[in-house]
């Protein structure tokens, strides 16, 4: 995995030097920051991940609910439970795997948008449920949408940013992700769990009619032979004052060398197969710190352990100081650099799990635990752990370890991960790769959330989170040994740092 990070220097791979000379693009940078076309671009295709990410965490109001639900076609036991908050991951695994052909039949912006077709059918099955089975057919729907999305909107922003805004940009698709669920988080304090289904439709609605009106990636329609439009899309995203043609020969220099379709012969070359490894093992990573079965049975946690404040609170407080992270990582991201991003997250998610996991283990336990979930009930039972009392400020570290948790995911490898899979991965295998990226990350995403209420009631909710901090110390050493600095350089000079392995790129 070093190999691609350690090449020789010297003349021959002295391709990017560390302040390399004016060029035209960089000559229309400032226009290109006073157009306003691709921000109203990036913001029409990122509504999906607004979707998305308030589909995920929908069922951490709505478990709670159903479980107390009197209507007996509706009373869900732990183990429906259990499918109904991870039944959504094998839903997004099939999207990202989709994702691997429609990303290059359909495009970018098609992709993004046909998804809106499963997202309304799945709200609408959700807010119509009679039977566990619509339940759970919604749940996957809306998770095909947002696997869907999840592998197509990076890649699209990605194409149309320029390199000058391309880390800020990159990130609003993690921030929007965040926004969603933190809506959903406030709205499950105010209606009812079928009327959260039905207030999902309207970001998908919204979405669908911006980016009718939006050009698709230039890059996308290069490698379609579709010159003249390519043209006039990256003119429209630059702006009418913006010199669009060297950047133009760039990127058509580029899709000319890469047109054909990649081979197994060629997969197997360094330069390709090295960044897409990466690429899978960062997600897959990023997912094993914990963060969807967290996010999923949040507020379940939160009733399984001593808090002082109510949890559905909690879980709101949560929402908000994620997307706050976020927005400190999009406004960072361009100055501090990815990789440091990386190596700040890892500590504070290590942290804050091992803090959760030493509370649970050592710290009180709750006067009343709420029978939602039981998570981690049988654990507790021939315990010795003093009870908490309600106004103990001891009780606010569950809810100050998660913040921790959660803030140190929203500044790294939350959105850095899916920026940095959009960046390193090869033109000629992106769509397919960014679709496969997709498919490891919700796998994995459903082995952790489906097995992690059998774990908590195995070995008790510490269990987990001493895992989740483990990874992340491997998250430390992955990010270290393997990760490329990305900050800064244009999609094809990346690309050309796989094929040289020139040091000096990384610093």
């Amino acid at each position: 995995m070093q190999e691609p990070l350690l090449g020789a220097e010297g003349r021959d791979y002295d391709t990017f030097p560390e302040k390399p000379p004016p060029s035209p693009g960089e000559r229309t940078r400032v226009g290109v920051l006073q157009n306003k076309r691709v921000f109203l671009a990036t913001f029409a295709a990122v509504l999906g991940n607004f979707s998305f990410g308030y589909a995920l965490v929908y069922t951490s109001p709505v478990i709670p609910a159903l479980e107390h639900s009197s209507d007996p076609n509706l009373n869900l036991t732990k183990t429906q439970a259990s499918w109904f908050g991870s039944v959504f991951t094998l839903g997004a695994a099939a999207g990202g795997l989709s994702a691997m052909v429609l990303n290059d039949l359909l495009g970018r912006k098609l992709s993004i948008m046909f998804s809106a077709v499963p997202s309304a059918a799945g709200y609408a099955l959700m807010a119509g449920a009679h039977g566990l089975w619509m339940l759970l057919l919604g749940r996957m729907l809306t998770g095909f949408a947002g696997g869907l999305t999840a592998a197509c909107i990076p890649v699209y922003v990605s194409e149309i940013a320029p390199p000058s805004v391309r880390g800020a940009l990159g990130a609003t698709p993690q921030l929007m992700a965040v926004f969603g669920s933190l809506s959903l988080y406030a709205l499950g304090l105010l209606l009812p769990w079928r009327w959260l289904a039905v207030a999902g439709e309207g970001p998908v609605l919204v979405m669908v009619l911006l980016l009718s009106c939006m050009p698709n990636s230039p890059r996308f329609l290069l490698s379609k032979g579709r010159d003249a439009e390519a043209l006039q899309a990256l003119a429209w995203l630059r702006g009418p004052d913006a010199d669009t043609r060297w950047e133009f020969e760039q990127i058509q220099d580029t899709v000319r060398r890469q047109s054909s379709h990649l081979s197994w012969a060629e997969a197997r070359d360094p330069h390709m197969y090295r960044p897409i490894v990466i690429a899978l093992l960062m997600r897959f990573l990023q997912q094993l710190t914990g963060i969807t079965p967290i996010l999923v049975y949040l507020q379940s946690i939160f009733d399984s352990t001593a808090v002082l404040l109510p949890p559905k609170v909690d879980a709101a407080i949560v929402g908000a100081v994620r997307l706050l992270s976020v927005l400190i990582a999009a406004l960072t991201m361009d100055l501090a650099g990815r990789k440091a991003l990386l190596f700040v997250s890892a500590a504070g998610m290590f942290a804050a799990n091992l803090t959760l996991g030493l509370y649970v283990h050592f710290g009180p336990k709750s006067l009343a635990p709420n029978s939602s979930m039981g998570l981690g009930r049988e654990a507790l039972a021939g315990t010795e752990q003093p009870l908490a009392a309600p106004t103990s400020y001891l009780t606010l570290v569950p809810l100050l370890a998660t913040m921790l948790f959660i803030m140190g995911y929203a500044v790294g490898w939350g959105p850095i991960t899916w920026l940095l899979m959009s960046e390193i991965l090869p033109l000629r295998a992106r769509g397919v790769a960014s679709g496969l990226c997709v498919l490891v990350s919700w796998l994995t995403a459903f082995a952790l959330t489906k097995s992690f209420l059998l774990v908590t009631n195995a070995f008790g909710l510490q269990a987990p989170f001493f895992f989740f901090a483990a990874v992340c110390l491997v998250n430390l050493a992955f990010t270290g040994c393997c990760v490329p600095e990305t900050k800064g350089r244009s999609l094809e000079q990346i690309e050309s740092f796989f094929r040289t392995g020139r040091r000096s790129f990384l610093h």
